[in-house]
């Protein structure tokens, strides 16, 4: 077939559901290859035999409990003739199949952190690498060795199969080459995390880095060529069968080929991250990316897309919203740009990029030696002197907000998008017809609306003081109810009551703490400070609202129906009540009673499926001081975590695993409690880190409350084990959480966690936390979440 001078696209697959972190080609079906992804799968793709440029999945691999990060093949054997492929995840485990069955053939236990990176050997040997900061060797299903010596995690492992040499790159800037177990070098260079490694013979091999470059070395430990082309972190590198042309891809959003040493073709795909790559056995190119999408590159002409796809590539890419603080497009001022006439100029070299005006807009073009033209490929925003847009965008249209709405406890949420000059019964009309609501709540909905947008102040939207439906509705485990006084605090949500609520005092006319709430809180006018309102945060957050009426009706209900030796004395049930009317008003003068705590406790060991009103009562007792300490205490501490332990468990009840984790949060708020956590935290964040796949949104917010109020005990103190732990779950629960408040939290937990502490800060680059949370530094609603981000990469710089 006729070679093109350059690649261009041949195929996009669709398949997976999440970021694609990994490639490798498979050494059977002929021009197979694996992918895996965060949705916890891996996929083997064969060749479409009707069609020279299709791939069509063979099958789906699945075993993982979290994503799969990383894959390779390893080598035929008497026992596997076509060989095994293997599997890393972030649940610490490596996976290994066969090449025509879903399930594992068998897994490799013995990493105490993610698996991030794998390469196999002679002979069937496996070398994996973890942010445990330890590589292992494995032969034969058992770990053979360990190699140690890196002080953060290893992202990249490679092998020399000829000398028997291994190699491991790390976060900590370093590459490592070990032989028989023992490491003989250490290469230094680099100015960031290592991220990839490519053997190019016996002696020589790349790495690439968070610092944009791709280094060559000498096994002698000799680096003799530097090479610069990227603009962000760099996560992948693989080498033609020429062993010196090679590809690269990164966080700049593109794929680059190297060729005689230098760049020769930029492409720019439309998805932020490009994860992976590796070189097919026909020369093609194939790229995983934060899509989804495996996309295959080609330079022969007879397995290019159609000029139909072809265009609608180029269509998506010109679409795209390009962040400037992601790439290198320098700071940019609208009146400063030229025009369209820049474009009449050819480029100087091949994916050099140009950035023009057009009308008031900014747009991004690359040059494409190939074709001699400028391909558009984004709109700019958010330039550092372009002020972000302070509307909201849903479904194609802007609003001055966007609520939204929870029907019912665990129930899929409703988006109610409105601007300030529409109606808002039309508007509370049009919302009811849309989601088939009935139309009796069309005053709730209505008088929603112009409760929560009585200002009129353009912007995102403000968090509701009381949702319409569930705010005043039947019992919800947890759920607030509608007093006024209640300020829109940006934890608890509905809120907890702030006597006197208003601005306090010191801060800039227009903000509202936005942990203490009170009313909305102007983004803006925190940027006009260079005060951190977000972290660290060491006072306790606290799960307080609550409507008794309800909480105590539905006790009743359920103890009617309760077992007899469950079942609560009419004695039992007033207790419960005087106990929850102290408990719900902390300034009461009445004092709990011992009674009136036994029967608490005795209540809290209900039924799992009738527990949860007692268990909301428990967790707005602890934080009564004699409460605390009687349950807290040195004699039932242990009892209550350990209960509520068993409660939090996976296949455990979701209203069960919320309040307990609610429950234990608000523990925090006697010293009691807060002892008695410290002591017990291994046990209390492992178990709550289990929560945080496939669990609801509620169980998240409260699981990252539990992190945030750990981090704050732990602020002060020089544990690293203890805040290194914190940083693990915050990490990986960020991993599956959808839920913004959420994720909110956990960066806050992260903030606290690192302020301060440059060991903490260190452990942190270490496990690549800044490309971790590096998505949620334009997040604009709630606004919260983008400004927390970035002050967080700022401690990270």
């Amino acid at each position: 077939m006729a070679s093109s001078s350059s690649y261009k696209l041949s195929v996009s697959i669709p398949g997976h559901e999440m970021d694609v972190r990994g490639l490798s080609t498979a050494l059977f079906p002929d021009g197979a290859f694996v992918s895996v992804s965060r949705d916890r799968t891996g996929r083997l793709w064969v060749p479409n035999s009707s069609d020279n440029h299709s791939y069509t999945e063979l099958h789906c691999m699945t075993g993982h409990s979290n994503f799969v990060s990383c894959v390779c093949i390893i080598a035929p054997s008497e026992t596997y003739p076509r060989g095994l492929i293997a599997t890393g995840g972030n649940d610490h485990v490596i996976c290994l199949f066969s090449l025509d069955q879903s399930q594992p053939l068998y897994t490799l236990k013995g990493h105490t952190n993610t698996v991030c990176s794998l390469s196999s050997g002679k002979f069937g040997t496996l070398l994996s690498g973890s942010w445990d900061t330890t590589a292992k060797v494995w032969l034969n299903e058992k770990c053979m060795m360990t190699l140690q010596g890196h002080t953060a995690a290893v992202w990249a492992v490679g092998i020399l199969p000829e000398q028997g040499l291994m190699l491991t790159g790390s976060a900590d800037k370093t590459v490592k080459l070990f032989k028989a177990g023992r490491c003989e070098r250490t290469f230094t260079g680099h100015e960031d995390c290592v991220r990839g490694l490519a053997v190019i013979s016996n002696m020589e091999f790349f790495s690439c880095s968070n610092d944009t470059s791709i280094r060559r070395w000498l096994v002698t430990g000799e680096c003799v060529q530097v090479y610069y082309s990227h603009t962000n972190y760099i996560y992948s590198i693989a080498v033609f069968p020429n062993s010196q042309d090679f590809v690269s891809t990164g966080e700049d959003r593109t794929l680059r080929i190297w060729k005689k040493g230098e760049c020769s073709q930029t492409i720019r795909l439309p998805a932020q991250s490009v994860w992976c790559c590796c070189i097919l056995p026909n020369g093609d190119i194939a790229v995983g990316a934060s899509d989804g999408l495996v996309r295959v590159f080609t330079e022969v002409e007879g397995r290019m897309a159609s000029p139909q796809d072809l265009q609608a590539f180029e269509d998506e890419l010109s679409q795209a919203t390009i962040d400037p603080k992601t790439g290198d497009l320098g700071d940019i001022k609208l009146e400063d740009l030229p025009g369209r006439e820049h474009l009449d100029e050819p480029g100087n070299r091949d994916g050099q990029t140009r950035l023009i005006k057009e009308g008031d807009k900014v747009e991004a073009y690359q040059w494409s030696v190939s074709e001699t033209r400028w391909m558009k490929i984004g709109d700019v925003v958010a330039g550092s002197n372009q002020p972000a847009s302070k509307r909201v965008v849903y479904e194609g249209k802007e609003y001055d907000y966007v609520f939204t709405i929870d029907i019912n406890e665990g129930g899929p949420s409703m988006k109610l998008p409105y601007s300030v000059t529409d109606d808002p019964w039309l508007t509370a009309h049009n919302f009811l017809q849309k989601n088939d609501l009935s139309p009796s709540f069309l005053d709730q909905v209505a008088n929603f609306i112009i409760d929560n947008t009585k200002e009129h102040a353009v912007g995102p939207a403000k968090p509701s003081s009381v949702d319409p439906f569930t705010g005043s509705g039947r019992y919800v485990p947890g759920s607030a109810d509608g007093r006024t006084g209640f300020g829109a605090d940006p934890f608890t949500g509905s809120g907890r009551y702030i006597p006197g609520s208003g601005p306090p005092s010191g801060a800039p006319a227009g903000v509202t703490d936005p942990f203490t709430g009170g009313g909305a809180f102007s983004s803006a006018a925190l940027r006009q400070t260079s005060t951190n309102v977000y972290f660290p945060k060491t006072d306790g957050v606290t799960f307080e609202q609550a409507n008794a009426t309800q909480i105590m009706a539905k006790l009743r209900e359920l103890n009617d129906g309760a077992p007899q030796e469950h079942k609560l004395s009419e004695d039992g049930l007033e207790s419960m009540e005087r106990l929850l009317a102290c408990v719900s008003d902390l300034g009461s003068a009445t004092q709990p009673t011992t009674q009136q705590i036994n029967y608490l406790w005795q209540a809290s060991h209900w039924p799992e499926d009738i527990v949860f009103p007692v268990l909301d009562i428990l967790r707005l007792a602890v934080r009564q001081p004699y409460v605390n300490e009687c349950l807290c205490g040195e004699a039932e501490g242990i009892s209550l975590c350990n209960h509520l332990l068993h409660l939090m468990r996976p296949q455990g009840r979701s209203a069960n695993q919320m309040l307990a984790l609610r429950a234990l949060c608000n523990c925090f708020s006697g010293r009691h409690g807060r002892a008695l956590l410290l002591a017990q935290r291994e046990p209390v964040l492992a178990s709550a880190a289990d929560l945080a796949l496939g669990c609801s949104k509620n169980v998240h917010v409260a699981l990252a409350t539990l992190v945030l109020n750990y981090a704050g005990c732990l602020h002060s103190q020089p544990d690293l084990e203890a805040k290194a732990q914190c940083l693990s779950v915050a990490s990986s629960t960020l991993e599956s959480v959808q839920d913004k408040e959420a994720v909110f939290r956990l960066l806050v937990a992260l903030g606290t966690t690192l302020a301060a502490d440059r060991s903490a800060q260190d452990l942190a680059r270490s496990l690549g936390i800044h490309a971790q949370i590096s998505k949620y530094s334009s997040v604009s609603d709630p606004a919260k979440v983008g400004e927390c981000c970035q002050l967080l990469l700022s401690e990270l710089q």
